[in-house]
């Protein structure tokens, strides 16, 4: 059994899908049998390369810019012409990218990973929804099998593409070992010294993008009684970001708000060890691994109580409506205040983070697989 795995979202370095992907093909890798061959896909007009184990592996690249690469789908697609030859003719093909080829031959599984642009399109561009909302439809039904990350992402897209109970599955990410308590000095210091961290601060990890709801945290921020406590915003600019730089201005938090820039997964788990707590306020999560991560590093967490993140988090994380301004400002008071409250919520969260493992993922990946191959004409 040929399977080619999709790491385009891995190879640009997008960060939730592109994680997802990386992680759950490294376990895959990882647990893969003697009757079953794995070979990398991916589109990168910058041809760059795929990182280990999957250096290793046969690699079908394009280098063709992503616009180009979607129209030609999308016109495949339209036109019915076969994209096999394109990604070199597995038995399977796992789409990774919100982007699923047109296949005459190739079964395909299609991860769909949340439906934000349906649900908050004004947090997308206008070209991103517009391709989106005109292909999702095509890719769900061409696909041979759909992956959800989510209970909640499942529900979405039966609501939305009526897809039949037996084609969808629910196959959560996972944290990796990586993610852990950090308590080597050294290695603290170093972190808080590279970013310049504050001794006591809130942290949140991601994209800085209109669905994070960034806004809504720096209006909390400012609202709640946090003496001697700065905030700290780990990720790279995504898109549309100008309205979230311009609160903290509007506010005149300029000296309490840090923003680190893009943080590497070697120095994740420190700064989430060394934070007070980690806050999540996003609007819409398909999974929402960063909730799972900082759990797993011991961080007590704050978090949105809608779609996927009540799943993800249980009862180890304070629940917030992510508009509800005073609620947050409260919760973030009072869990900075409480101690023993944050060290119930560090245990809660390391064993619920625990229940996620990559290695489950990649067993409930290659059921999917050996059933669609079984099957195969």
């Amino acid at each position: 059994m040929r399977i080619a795995i999709d790491l385009t979202p891995s190879i640009q370095g997008h960060a939730g899908i592109g994680r997802y992907a990386e992680e759950l093909a490294q376990a895959l890798w990882a647990t893969c049998p003697p009757d079953e061959q794995l070979v990398v896909f991916y589109t990168d007009s910058q041809r760059r390369k795929p990182n280990a184990p999957f250096d290793k592996l046969p690699v079908t690249a394009l280098s063709l810019p992503n616009k180009q690469w979607r129209l030609g789908t999308l016109l495949a697609h339209w036109m019915r012409l076969s994209q096999d030859r394109l990604v070199g003719q597995p038995d399977i093909f796992w789409a990774t990218d919100h982007l699923l080829p047109f296949f005459s031959r190739t079964a395909s599984v299609f991860t769909l990973y949340d439906l934000s642009f349906k649900l908050f399109p004004h947090v997308h561009t206008l070209l991103n929804r517009w391709f989106l909302d005109l292909m999702m439809p095509r890719f769900v039904q061409a696909a041979d099998a759909v992956i959800v990350i989510s209970e909640s992402t499942q529900r979405d897209a039966m609501t939305y593409y009526q897809i039949k109970p037996d084609k969808i599955h629910v196959v959560y990410g996972g944290v990796n070992a990586h993610f852990r308590p950090i308590d080597a000095l050294q290695k603290l210091d170093a972190v808080r010294q590279a970013y310049r961290l504050p001794d006591h601060f809130l942290l949140y990890v991601g994209v800085i993008e209109p669905r994070k709801n960034l806004p809504t945290l720096f209006d909390a921020f400012k609202l709640a009684t946090l003496p001697n406590v700065k905030l700290v915003i780990a990720g790279k600019k995504g898109w549309l970001y100008d309205e979230a730089l311009a609160r903290v201005q509007e506010l005149g938090l300029e000296q309490d708000v840090i923003f680190t820039g893009y943080v590497p997964d070697d120095d994740l788990p420190a700064l989430y060890s060394l934070a007070e707590a980690f806050v999540f306020p996003s609007l819409y999560e398909g999974l929402g691994l960063p909730v799972l991560e900082a759990m797993a590093c011991g961080a007590p967490t704050i978090c949105s109580d809608v779609s996927s993140l009540p799943e993800v988090a249980g009862n180890a994380a304070l629940l917030v409506a992510p508009t509800n301004v005073r609620g947050w400002a409260e919760a973030m008071t009072g869990l900075t205040q409480n101690a023993s409250l944050r060290a119930d919520l560090r245990e809660r969260g390391l064993r619920q983070a625990a229940h996620f493992t990559w290695e489950t993922a990649a067993h409930q990946m290659r059921e999917v697989y050996r059933e669609l191959y079984a099957h195969r004409p």
